[in-house]
């Protein structure tokens, strides 16, 4: 039997367990509104009312500007752990921990950037390892990572990272990496399996 078949998950990467660690995009139907991170503890949560926390809120216009370039590089990650990928839809749309860790990133980038600027930061985001992404993801969220934090601190040279890299950005496949040294999760996880 394949991982595959052996390990269920649903969205994109979330394993099919009891209340996992992720984080949902909720995406409202029609063309308006905006489009909410949210990150979701779940078992994990120290209490119950500490078992979400909204990350990131975009415009419909950000979230044009991202989301298939997010889908490409979320389910190139997930096809080199023989998982299923996924699409975006309206409504709740999960994402593994550490690949929410990874959208959360690069919707912070742009969630303030020019509309001109959303290539150059997929770009830019694509071209990072998972280890680079997680590490700017945490260094975010010690001091600004939530929805009210925009565009100050680390949220702030994130975006300038990302949006203001020098020289035409085209998209990049993203390098070859080592094995990643994560938490132990779904990709810890299949690591072990490999």
């Amino acid at each position: 039997m394949s991982q595959r078949e052996s390990l269920r998950t649903e969205g994109f990467g979330v394993p099919d367990t009891v209340d996992p660690h992720h984080f949902v995009v909720r995406v409202p139907s029609g063309n308006s509104g905006d489009i909410e991170i949210i990150e979701h503890f779940g078992i994990t949560a120290d209490s119950p009312d500490d078992d979400v926390l909204l990350r990131c809120r975009l415009t419909r216009k950000a979230w044009n500007g991202i989301k298939d370039e997010a889908k490409r590089v979320l389910n190139e990650r997930l096809r080199e752990k023989n998982l299923k990928t996924s699409r975006w839809s309206a409504g709740d749309n999960k994402l593994e921990r550490l690949l929410g860790r990874e959208f959360c990133l690069l919707a912070w980038a742009v969630e303030t950037a020019r509309p001109d600027d959303y290539p150059a930061a997929c770009a830019a985001w694509a071209s990072l390892k998972p280890e680079e992404r997680w590490w700017l993801f945490r260094m975010c969220d010690h001091a600004t990572g939530t929805a009210a934090d925009t565009d100050i601190g680390w949220r702030k040279a994130v975006r300038v990272a990302l949006t203001e890299t020098p020289g035409p950005l085209a998209p990049t496949k993203r390098r070859k990496t080592s094995k990643p040294k994560a938490d132990a999760d779904l990709f810890a996880l299949l690591e072990s399996k490999d």
